[in-house]
């Protein structure tokens, strides 16, 4: 969600640039000229989607105040260092960073720009509330997603999603201003009107295009799932979802409001589930418990 959100407002600011130096003014010039539109949409669509991955590891690592482990300072960070290590062995991929940030959520993620150059941060609420199985399963599931390239496959899907709210941005924006404009529709695109109404679809366009995003990043997480269980074991998985589950239960129990992390979005209602980028926990567990089951037959 970082990622989507970075996205967008990068996709914002470069389009709002481009305005003030008058970069556009062709892609009207004789009404639309889709094909021009289509081509100024597709670099800047793929040219926010990108930056947005080319910062990710950095933007993460600030965001949650995540501390690199560069040398194990405790038998903990040993076993981390020792588990992340046989992972990516495993996984035919070059040693992630390995970091730790303060937050009571049980909670993991990974970024990167590809999959010699990723990080795998865990927050201290994981380390404390589960056993080493799950936290195991955990570390599975990040290695996975690393060895999967999901971050650079979610870059390309966000720069086709970022090209097409462009392009139906600025015809949207094309008729709306020319509903409210008199004179030549030539120039219709003049001025920080077509911009401002541009840059208004843009945003909203974005926002439900985040749902396209979501389903596919939705999807990912079975495989990510899939991929730990192979590795480190089904049971494993499966206790680290459970665990999971559990914490969740707990928060609720507790008046606290269940995270919207890494691993474990859940509880959302039906309308919000669109927006999710993980499916719930309990559908997590019956698909891997699903497989297992038809791989036995």
């Amino acid at each position: 969600m970082l990622f989507v959100l970075t996205n967008l407002a990068i996709i914002a600011v470069i389009s709002f640039i481009l305005s003030i130096f008058n970069v556009q003014p062709f892609l009207t010039q004789h009404g639309l000229n889709y094909q021009s539109l289509l081509v100024y949409a597709l670099i800047i669509g793929f040219t926010g989607s990108f930056i947005s991955l080319f910062v990710s590891k950095w933007m993460a690592t600030h965001a949650f105040g995540v501390r690199i482990i560069q040398k194990p300072n405790d038998p903990t960070e040993q076993w981390l260092f020792s588990e992340v290590t046989l992972l990516a062995k495993q996984n035919n991929i070059g040693m992630p960073e390995i970091g730790i940030y303060d937050s009571p959520e049980p909670n993991a993620f990974a970024t990167g720009w590809n999959k010699n150059n990723a990080l795998i941060a865990v927050s201290t609420g994981l380390l404390n509330a589960m056993d080493r199985d799950g936290i195991q399963g955990v570390l599975g599931h990040e290695v996975s997603h690393v060895a999967n390239g999901d971050m650079v496959t979610l870059a390309l899907i966000q720069g086709v999603v970022n090209t097409f709210v462009i392009f139906f941005a600025r015809i949207a924006a094309f008729f709306v201003t020319q509903l409210f404009r008199k004179g030549d529709s030539e120039h219709v695109n003049d001025g920080f009107v077509y911009y401002g109404v541009a840059l208004l679809f843009e945003i909203i366009f974005g926002i439900l295009a985040t749902a396209i995003v979501m389903w596919f990043s939705r999807y990912r997480e079975f495989r990510a799932d899939e991929g730990s269980a192979k590795i480190v074991g089904k049971d494993k998985m499966i206790s680290a979802l459970e665990q999971l589950k559990a914490q969740t239960n707990k928060s609720i129990e507790d008046d606290r409001a269940p995270a919207f992390s890494a691993m474990k979005i859940s509880h959302q209602s039906k309308w919000l589930s669109i927006f999710a980028s993980h499916p719930p926990l309990e559908k997590r567990i019956e698909a891997l418990q699903k497989s297992d089951q038809s791989r036995s037959r």
